[in-house]
């Protein structure tokens, strides 16, 4: 039986749902910065692995798309996206040859930061007769992938000197919390971060390497980063909906979180306690609340009345606030801390408008972890 049309009451749990009008308006918010600052935008789509909605996003102005892995940007692709750039290090000859391959079909951008990967990435498209765009990754303070800026020369310089392979210029992520902060406000960060960006691009370009992207930006940082002259583009993702963790940091307001978990109570085991049908398989585990000053793994969306404090594989345990008290049968609904984990878990999403479902999108490219 098709849920199209129905309201919520019917919905079977736990499910997805996905605010159609707030996911317009975070859409046009993000793309409106953009224009703005005359840089493009190139959202992540590893935060909704959806084609309906990249294809929003492209409509609204954005001038290609950044995938996590090549099983996301193939999907895509597949679907007649035509620009996109896999902001991860392609390592191993099979991802070499897909990459080599998928540039076949779309303008491809790789990340490199390492001088193993320039060299499968140039033996696999040099195999294959095709050229790949390359951009070197920067490890501006995260500590996670990228080289340092006293590296960054040498590698670009091998780029360049690599057959099928053509340096499209550079990247970075640092996000809104990194090791040795100087502050804890986004927009402060979003500028350092371009920055820095820039500054190490105009001393490559001194030493005669031709950079022509700067490439930066998370959800937080983005807005002000592009206001930076000399960045050329950038990469939130977690915009189009929103999450706990994005409106902890200041970036969202509850009003403009577009997803949340619908979840029904099946058990009531103490008055201060509910059980619901939603546990890790639904919500997401990775980040550890504490962590990013956040309390339980979700909320119920007024902020007050639930905060789930455990979770098993299917059962999530809710801490009730006093005087609220739902019965078995009753379905809840929470937003979860970091939705881009939580989208993963699920194949699909229901898109509402008001009360009732409008759509449901496949989350096209779930799992692609390759």
């Amino acid at each position: 039986m098709s849920m199209i049309g129905r309201s919520l009451t019917e919905v079977d749990t736990p499910a997805l749902l996905v605010d159609l009008a707030r996911l317009e308006k975070n859409i046009r918010r993000y793309a409106d910065s953009a224009a703005k600052a005359r840089v493009r935008l190139r959202p992540h789509i590893k935060t909704h692995k959806t084609l309906e909605i990249a294809k929003m996003q492209l409509q609204a102005g954005a001038g290609g798309i950044t995938a996590a892995k090549l099983g996301e940007a193939e999907v895509f692709a597949e679907a007649g996206i035509e620009d996109i750039f896999v902001a991860y290090p392609i390592i191993g000859p099979e991802k070499a040859l897909r990459a080599a391959r998928l540039a076949q079909h779309c303008r491809l951008i790789v990340g490199v930061e390492s001088e193993k990967g320039v060299q499968q990435l140039s033996e696999a498209a040099s195999q294959i007769g095709s050229t790949l765009l390359v951009r070197v990754e920067i490890d501006s303070g995260l500590g996670r992938t990228g080289v340092g800026q006293e590296a960054a020369g040498k590698l670009c310089r091998q780029v360049l000197d690599a057959p099928g392979l053509s340096l499209d210029g550079i990247f970075t992520f640092r996000g809104a919390s990194f090791p040795e902060a100087s502050s804890r406000d986004p927009q402060i960060l979003g500028r350092l971060e371009g920055e820095m960006m820039v500054a190490i691009a105009e001393r490559l370009r001194r030493a005669g390497i031709p950079i022509q992207e700067i490439s930066v930006g998370s959800t937080p940082t983005a807005t002000s980063a592009a206001e930076v002259p000399g960045i050329t583009e950038v990469r939130p993702g977690t915009y189009v909906f929103f999450d706990r963790m994005t409106t902890q940091v200041g970036t969202s307001a509850p009003d403009e979180l577009a997803l949340s978990i619908l979840a029904t109570v099946v058990s009531r085991p103490a008055p201060d306690l509910a059980i619901i049908d939603a546990g890790s398989k639904t919500f997401c585990g990775d980040v550890i609340p504490a962590n990013v000053g956040l309390e339980g793994y979700g909320a119920t969306i007024d902020g007050q009345n639930g905060v789930v404090i455990r979770m098993n594989e299917e059962h999530g345990t809710v801490r009730l606030a006093p005087g609220f008290s739902p019965e078995i049968g009753d379905k809840l609904l929470f937003f979860p801390n970091h939705v881009c984990t939580t989208v993963n878990l699920s194949d699909e999403v229901l898109v509402t408008h008001g009360e009732v479902v409008k759509a449901i999108w496949r989350v096209a490219a779930r799992g692609r972890r390759q």
